[in-house]
């Protein structure tokens, strides 16, 4: 790796620790994937390869779809390491309880729209929260993390990917979620089309109702 100084550890995640850090004079955030002391040795080294290498990639392919990413400056697959952009903003988590419902909406929508775009492209972001999302002084939204992401045009991985995105709001900003996510989806349907939108619509409903059959089912046993 490069040389850096300075590190400080901003986020500890169930996957990677993010840190700060000073890289030949940029701040960049390092994201570094830890061993798993429950996976076998030689497999928890190939997952973490795996998605050291493929996350840029689908950060890359992102980009082409429109969607603002941070700029990668080195994979380190050895040490399961990414140095990247250090995108100045503010998370949309913290952005939506500021604002008012008029730009609260306005945010939602341009969120949408992004996520429509990766999805016209094929690309599965695979955890979508407002965590994950940067909105930067240009007003540019950003995504980030796409550790979990995958390529994939199925709609049940369209579906799957909006129906995080709903939970997602209804955990975090549960005062607003329907406003929010309505004007997530409105930005959605203008990027892949209203008939594409109603199937990701209904696909959504099935997997609700699945997961409270599955509920019902283990509360029955």
């Amino acid at each position: 790796m490069g040389k850096v100084k300075l590190p400080q550890l901003i986020k500890k995640g169930a996957e990677a620790s993010l840190y700060l850090a000073n890289w030949h004079g940029r701040r960049v955030i390092i994201k570094k994937r830890l061993p798993k002391m429950y996976r076998p040795t030689v497999l928890d080294e190939q997952i973490r390869v795996y998605r050291t290498i493929h996350e840029p990639q689908l950060m890359h392919e992102a980009k082409k779809a429109g969607v603002p990413t941070p700029i990668i400056f080195q994979v380190d697959a050895v040490n399961a390491t990414i140095v990247m952009e250090f995108v100045e903003g503010k998370q949309v988590k913290v952005l939506l309880n500021e604002v008012e419902s008029a730009e609260r909406q306005r945010v939602c929508f341009g969120v949408g729209e992004s996520i429509g775009k990766l999805h016209v492209y094929g690309l599965i972001h695979g955890d979508l929260t407002t965590s994950n999302m940067i909105m930067a002084s240009n007003e540019k939204i950003f995504f980030v993390d796409f550790g979990l992401g995958e390529k994939n045009k199925e709609l049940e991985a369209r579906g799957v990917d909006m129906h995080l995105m709903n939970r997602a709001l209804q955990s975090t900003h549960f005062r607003f979620a329907e406003e929010c996510f309505d004007a997530v989806v409105n930005g959605y349907s203008k990027m892949v089309g209203d008939r594409a939108a109603k199937s990701v619509l209904d696909k959504i409903g099935e997997i609700k109702r699945r997961g409270r059959y599955i509920a019902e089912r283990k509360s029955s046993e």
